[in-house]
């Protein structure tokens, strides 16, 4: 990542969604018009119930399952249980805690984030049983390596690599009432966006970006990571940043449909409060929910 051979742009995985409870999360996605798989638990106390969309990214509401073990797991140094307590510590238990890009090969992206010194812990590898619409199950295998900048506590970065992936038919768990098709967007906010710009190519292994007086733009493979002013995010999005205090903050993303007035329609129906914005339909943070969810229509 800091070489000079030429790489290709990480594709993004998945955000991670702190939440109070599962339940309560699980009404508000549904409400929203998503999919929600059922709920998984991790071995080291955390559950979540993710919402899976058709190009391969999804979001991950994570509860706290079981406290105990999840101090255990911390105590013992898991990087993903220590980010999650630090950020519910300083943030609260909704949120937006981290950004999660696709990998071949975790282990190499771990010694490579530890030669840039960008590397708070160890890796990490666990199973957990995966469950479709249907009750079908089956064990999936992961491998975590973790990046972090120190002037940003709240945002966390990891590589995600399917060791194993089970064999099941996620089919039903893809379409989702609102016809969003995938994640396109990450928005996060920081009063002066470069100061983030080279961790951020770095662990998105992209060289370019797009940058004006409101923010910066990082293209990944399947994705943008966008970070913005407190000016910025008012001007794309209508919404006022959460605070002025320095650091990067991830704070929203955006998913794309096929069709803006379908989404509009399913809304309305489930009586979700919403703005419109430069052609997009934003939805605040409520209860179950803790980042902004910016839809936006496919370019034909």
């Amino acid at each position: 990542m800091t070489d000079s051979a030429p790489r290709k742009p990480r594709a993004l995985h998945h955000l991670v969604l702190p939440v109070g409870d599962l339940a309560t999360s699980r009404v508000r996605y549904e409400q929203l018009g998503f999919t929600v798989a059922p709920d998984a638990k991790h071995p080291f106390g955390t559950e979540n119930c993710c919402v899976h969309f058709q190009n391969g990214t999804y979001l991950e509401p994570l509860a706290i399952g079981h406290r105990e073990t999840a101090e255990d797991a911390a105590l013992e140094g898991n990087t993903f249980v220590l980010n999650d307590s630090a950020y519910r510590f300083r943030r609260g238990v909704e949120g937006f805690s981290h950004v999660v890009f696709a990998s071949d090969d975790a282990q190499a992206d771990h010694e490579a984030f530890a030669r840039a010194s960008i590397s708070p812990g160890a890796t990490l590898t666990f199973s957990r049983e995966f469950e479709t619409a249907g009750g079908e199950t089956a064990a999936a295998t992961f491998k975590l390596a973790f990046a972090a900048d120190r002037r940003a506590p709240d945002a966390n970065f990891f590589t995600c690599q399917n060791v194993k992936s089970p064999a099941v038919d996620r089919s039903g768990l893809t379409s989702h009432e609102n016809g969003v098709t995938g994640i396109s967007g990450v928005i996060a906010s920081e009063t002066n966006p470069t100061d983030f710009q080279y961790f951020l190519q770095n662990i998105a292994e992209q060289r370019e970006s797009e940058a004006d007086s409101f923010g910066i733009d990082i293209a990944l493979a399947n994705s943008t990571i966008t970070v913005l002013t407190p000016a910025g995010m008012l001007a794309y999005y209508g919404a006022e940043a959460e605070d002025r205090e320095r650091g990067l903050r991830l704070v929203g993303f955006v998913v794309s449909v096929p069709n803006l007035s379908a989404t509009k329609d399913t809304l309305n129906t489930n009586e979700i409060s919403f703005t419109e914005h430069l052609g997009r339909i934003v939805v605040a943070p409520a209860s179950g929910q803790g980042a902004i969810i910016a839809f936006e229509e496919i370019s034909k």
